[in-house]
Protein backbone atom coordinates (compact mmCIF):
# COMPACT_ATOMS: atom_id res chain seq x y z
CA UNK A 1 0.00 0.00 0.00
CA UNK A 2 1.85 3.41 -1.38
CA UNK A 3 1.58 5.92 1.20
CA UNK A 4 -0.35 9.47 1.11
CA UNK A 5 2.11 11.70 0.69
CA UNK A 6 3.14 15.13 -1.02
CA UNK A 7 6.51 16.33 -2.82
CA UNK A 8 7.21 19.81 -2.99
CA UNK A 9 10.24 22.04 -4.13
CA UNK A 10 13.58 21.54 -6.07
CA UNK A 11 16.69 20.54 -4.83
CA UNK A 12 18.55 17.54 -2.86
CA UNK A 13 15.82 15.41 -1.33
CA UNK A 14 14.95 15.71 2.29
CA UNK A 15 12.29 13.77 3.73
CA UNK A 16 10.13 14.56 6.36
CA UNK A 17 8.26 12.30 9.05
CA UNK A 18 5.32 13.46 11.42
CA UNK A 19 4.68 12.55 15.04
CA UNK A 20 2.18 10.07 16.59
CA UNK A 21 -0.14 12.52 17.49
CA UNK A 22 -0.22 14.63 13.88
CA UNK A 23 0.39 13.59 10.17
CA UNK A 24 2.21 15.41 7.44
CA UNK A 25 0.89 18.97 7.98
CA UNK A 26 2.22 19.14 11.15
CA UNK A 27 5.17 20.26 8.60
CA UNK A 28 3.50 23.43 6.87
CA UNK A 29 4.75 25.57 9.26
CA UNK A 30 8.25 25.34 7.53
CA UNK A 31 7.71 24.29 3.89
CA UNK A 32 7.92 27.49 2.13
CA UNK A 33 11.23 27.86 3.55
CA UNK A 34 12.56 24.10 3.15
CA UNK A 35 10.81 23.75 -0.30
CA UNK A 36 12.54 26.93 -1.52
CA UNK A 37 15.97 25.13 -1.39
CA UNK A 38 15.46 21.29 -1.33
CA UNK A 39 13.06 18.77 -2.86
CA UNK A 40 10.57 17.93 0.29
CA UNK A 41 8.76 14.52 0.39
CA UNK A 42 6.02 14.02 3.54
CA UNK A 43 4.03 10.87 3.57
CA UNK A 44 1.39 10.09 6.24
CA UNK A 45 2.36 6.80 8.05
CA UNK A 46 -0.65 4.19 8.12
CA UNK A 47 -3.42 5.06 10.34
CA UNK A 48 -2.11 9.07 9.89
CA UNK A 49 -3.44 11.85 7.82
CA UNK A 50 -5.13 10.38 4.35
CA UNK A 51 -3.43 6.68 4.99
CA UNK A 52 -5.72 4.12 5.56
CA UNK A 53 -4.69 1.35 8.72
CA UNK A 54 -5.41 -1.83 6.92
CA UNK A 55 -5.62 -5.20 8.48
CA UNK A 56 -2.24 -6.62 7.81
CA UNK A 57 0.79 -5.80 10.00
CA UNK A 58 3.44 -3.84 8.22
CA UNK A 59 6.82 -1.98 8.64
CA UNK A 60 6.56 1.70 8.88
CA UNK A 61 10.30 2.09 6.93
CA UNK A 62 9.49 -0.58 4.05
CA UNK A 63 6.74 2.05 3.45
CA UNK A 64 8.77 4.88 3.55
CA UNK A 65 10.97 3.08 1.36
CA UNK A 66 8.46 1.69 -1.28
CA UNK A 67 6.93 5.94 -1.44
CA UNK A 68 10.63 7.00 -1.97
CA UNK A 69 11.00 4.85 -4.93
CA UNK A 70 7.55 6.05 -6.39
CA UNK A 71 8.75 9.72 -5.96
CA UNK A 72 12.36 8.58 -7.63
CA UNK A 73 14.01 9.49 -4.58
CA UNK A 74 17.74 7.19 -3.99
CA UNK A 75 18.41 8.31 -0.81
CA UNK A 76 17.94 11.69 1.73
CA UNK A 77 18.67 13.65 4.72
CA UNK A 78 15.30 12.54 7.00
CA UNK A 79 14.06 14.19 9.65
CA UNK A 80 11.75 12.65 11.86
CA UNK A 81 9.90 13.89 14.93
CA UNK A 82 8.63 11.58 18.19
CA UNK A 83 7.44 8.27 16.09
CA UNK A 84 8.82 9.91 12.97
CA UNK A 85 12.63 10.01 14.82
CA UNK A 86 11.93 6.18 15.45
CA UNK A 87 11.04 5.43 11.87
CA UNK A 88 14.00 7.26 10.42
CA UNK A 89 16.11 5.30 12.90
CA UNK A 90 14.38 1.71 11.61
CA UNK A 91 14.76 3.41 7.98
CA UNK A 92 18.37 3.85 8.49
CA UNK A 93 18.75 0.20 10.16
CA UNK A 94 16.49 -1.55 7.44
CA UNK A 95 17.96 0.82 4.26
CA UNK A 96 20.57 2.41 5.07
CA UNK A 97 21.56 3.51 1.36
CA UNK A 98 18.18 5.43 1.56
CA UNK A 99 19.77 7.77 4.83
CA UNK A 100 21.97 10.39 3.96
CA UNK A 101 21.83 12.11 7.57
CA UNK A 102 19.24 12.21 10.04
CA UNK A 103 17.84 15.15 12.50
CA UNK A 104 15.61 13.27 15.35
CA UNK A 105 13.42 15.49 17.04
CA UNK A 106 11.98 14.61 20.57
CA UNK A 107 12.86 10.73 19.45
CA UNK A 108 10.65 7.74 20.33
CA UNK A 109 12.90 4.88 20.99
CA UNK A 110 11.10 1.77 21.63
CA UNK A 111 14.24 0.08 23.58
CA UNK A 112 13.65 2.52 26.47
CA UNK A 113 10.83 1.74 29.21
CA UNK A 114 8.80 4.07 29.51
CA UNK A 115 8.97 6.75 32.42
CA UNK A 116 6.54 6.86 35.05
CA UNK A 117 5.41 10.12 33.49
CA UNK A 118 4.67 8.39 30.01
CA UNK A 119 2.63 5.45 31.77
CA UNK A 120 0.31 7.56 33.54
CA UNK A 121 -0.17 9.54 30.45
CA UNK A 122 -1.13 6.15 28.56
CA UNK A 123 -3.27 5.15 31.16
CA UNK A 124 -4.73 8.48 31.07
CA UNK A 125 -5.48 8.03 27.26
CA UNK A 126 -6.84 4.38 27.22
CA UNK A 127 -9.33 5.44 29.97
CA UNK A 128 -10.40 8.15 28.09
CA UNK A 129 -10.61 6.39 24.91
CA UNK A 130 -12.19 3.61 26.45
CA UNK A 131 -15.10 5.60 27.20
CA UNK A 132 -15.51 7.19 23.83
CA UNK A 133 -14.39 10.63 24.95
CA UNK A 134 -12.44 11.41 22.07
CA UNK A 135 -12.57 15.27 22.09
CA UNK A 136 -10.83 14.72 25.87
CA UNK A 137 -8.27 12.38 24.41
CA UNK A 138 -7.74 14.76 21.82
CA UNK A 139 -6.86 17.68 24.28
CA UNK A 140 -4.93 15.63 26.70
CA UNK A 141 -2.83 14.72 23.89
CA UNK A 142 -2.88 18.52 22.96
CA UNK A 143 -2.02 19.72 26.72
CA UNK A 144 0.48 17.33 26.91
CA UNK A 145 2.82 17.58 23.58
CA UNK A 146 2.62 21.08 23.20
CA UNK A 147 4.83 23.37 25.13
CA UNK A 148 4.44 26.72 26.20
CA UNK A 149 4.79 28.71 22.98
CA UNK A 150 2.12 27.32 20.63
CA UNK A 151 -0.51 29.45 20.30
CA UNK A 152 -4.03 28.76 20.35
CA UNK A 153 -3.67 28.35 16.19
CA UNK A 154 -1.53 25.73 16.43
CA UNK A 155 -3.25 23.81 19.60
CA UNK A 156 -6.21 23.67 17.19
CA UNK A 157 -4.32 22.58 14.07
CA UNK A 158 -2.76 19.68 16.25
CA UNK A 159 -6.17 18.73 17.62
CA UNK A 160 -7.30 18.24 14.09
CA UNK A 161 -4.52 16.19 13.12
CA UNK A 162 -4.85 13.85 16.49
CA UNK A 163 -8.32 13.45 15.94
CA UNK A 164 -7.86 12.49 12.52
CA UNK A 165 -5.81 9.67 13.87
CA UNK A 166 -8.06 8.46 16.60
CA UNK A 167 -10.91 8.30 13.90
CA UNK A 168 -8.72 6.58 11.41
CA UNK A 169 -7.50 4.08 14.12
CA UNK A 170 -10.17 3.53 16.08
CA UNK A 171 -12.87 2.62 12.96
CA UNK A 172 -10.13 -0.07 12.12
CA UNK A 173 -9.66 -1.58 15.46
CA UNK A 174 -13.82 -1.28 15.42
CA UNK A 175 -13.97 -3.03 11.62
CA UNK A 176 -11.30 -5.39 12.50
CA UNK A 177 -13.20 -6.88 15.52
CA UNK A 178 -16.21 -6.79 13.77
CA UNK A 179 -14.34 -9.84 11.73
CA UNK A 180 -12.74 -11.42 14.52
CA UNK A 181 -9.52 -10.43 13.66
CA UNK A 182 -7.14 -7.76 15.06
CA UNK A 183 -6.17 -4.07 13.18
CA UNK A 184 -2.86 -4.39 11.64
CA UNK A 185 -0.01 -2.89 14.18
CA UNK A 186 3.49 -1.74 13.27
CA UNK A 187 6.70 -5.21 13.17
CA UNK A 188 9.23 -5.00 15.53
CA UNK A 189 12.06 -3.69 13.82
CA UNK A 190 15.63 -4.45 15.20
CA UNK A 191 17.74 -1.20 15.13
CA UNK A 192 21.63 -1.76 16.36
CA UNK A 193 22.53 2.15 16.90
CA UNK A 194 26.08 1.12 16.85
CA UNK A 195 25.82 0.69 13.28
CA UNK A 196 24.10 3.68 11.81
CA UNK A 197 27.10 6.00 10.45
CA UNK A 198 25.48 8.98 8.85
CA UNK A 199 25.88 12.28 10.52
CA UNK A 200 22.66 12.42 13.38
CA UNK A 201 21.48 15.28 15.33
CA UNK A 202 19.37 14.68 18.00
CA UNK A 203 17.13 17.39 19.30
CA UNK A 204 15.46 17.51 22.74
CA UNK A 205 13.26 19.85 24.33
CA UNK A 206 13.09 21.50 27.79
CA UNK A 207 9.66 21.57 28.16
CA UNK A 208 8.96 17.63 26.56
CA UNK A 209 8.75 14.84 28.85
CA UNK A 210 11.83 13.44 31.18
CA UNK A 211 11.41 9.86 29.03
CA UNK A 212 11.95 11.77 25.86
CA UNK A 213 14.92 13.59 26.89
CA UNK A 214 16.74 10.11 28.32
CA UNK A 215 15.79 9.19 25.07
CA UNK A 216 17.91 11.73 23.65
CA UNK A 217 21.09 10.80 25.98
CA UNK A 218 20.68 7.30 24.79
CA UNK A 219 20.87 8.16 21.03
CA UNK A 220 23.27 10.39 21.49
CA UNK A 221 25.53 8.01 23.17
CA UNK A 222 25.04 5.23 20.78
CA UNK A 223 25.51 6.27 17.42
CA UNK A 224 28.64 7.18 16.93
CA UNK A 225 29.31 11.17 16.65
CA UNK A 226 25.76 11.89 17.31
CA UNK A 227 25.19 15.45 18.70
CA UNK A 228 22.66 16.68 21.26
CA UNK A 229 20.70 19.97 20.85
CA UNK A 230 19.07 21.20 23.73
CA UNK A 231 16.34 23.71 22.99
CA UNK A 232 14.71 25.08 26.34
CA UNK A 233 12.17 26.45 24.94
CA UNK A 234 10.43 23.84 23.37
CA UNK A 235 8.49 20.80 24.33
CA UNK A 236 7.79 17.52 22.40
CA UNK A 237 6.60 19.61 18.81
CA UNK A 238 8.82 22.47 18.34
CA UNK A 239 8.48 22.56 14.96
CA UNK A 240 4.96 23.92 15.25
CA UNK A 241 5.33 25.53 18.58
CA UNK A 242 7.65 27.62 17.05
CA UNK A 243 8.52 27.73 13.60
CA UNK A 244 10.39 30.67 12.88
CA UNK A 245 13.31 29.26 15.17
CA UNK A 246 13.13 25.76 13.85
CA UNK A 247 13.22 26.41 10.05
CA UNK A 248 16.48 28.31 9.94
CA UNK A 249 17.78 25.28 12.07
CA UNK A 250 16.51 22.63 9.31
CA UNK A 251 17.82 24.61 6.90
CA UNK A 252 21.73 25.17 8.34
CA UNK A 253 21.32 21.50 9.46
CA UNK A 254 20.46 20.37 5.66
CA UNK A 255 22.79 22.46 4.11
CA UNK A 256 25.56 21.11 6.11
CA UNK A 257 25.39 17.39 4.56
CA UNK A 258 28.12 17.58 2.43
CA UNK A 259 26.63 15.69 -0.45
CA UNK A 260 23.44 18.40 -0.31
CA UNK A 261 25.29 21.30 -2.26
CA UNK A 262 22.37 23.66 -1.55
CA UNK A 263 22.69 27.70 -1.60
Amino acid sequence: MLLAHDVTGTGPHALLLHAGVADRHMWDPVMTGLSQVFRVLRPDLRGFGETPLPAEDYVDADDVAEVMDACGIEDAVVVGNSLGARVALELASRHPDRVRELVLISPAYPDLPPSAALRDFIAHEETLLDAGDLDAAVALNVDTWLGPDADEATRAALARMQHRAFDIQLAAETDAHARGAAAGTPRPVDVDLHRIHVPTLVVTGGHDMDHFRAVAARLVESIPGAELLALDWAGHLPTLENPDAIEPLLLDVLRDDPTVHAP
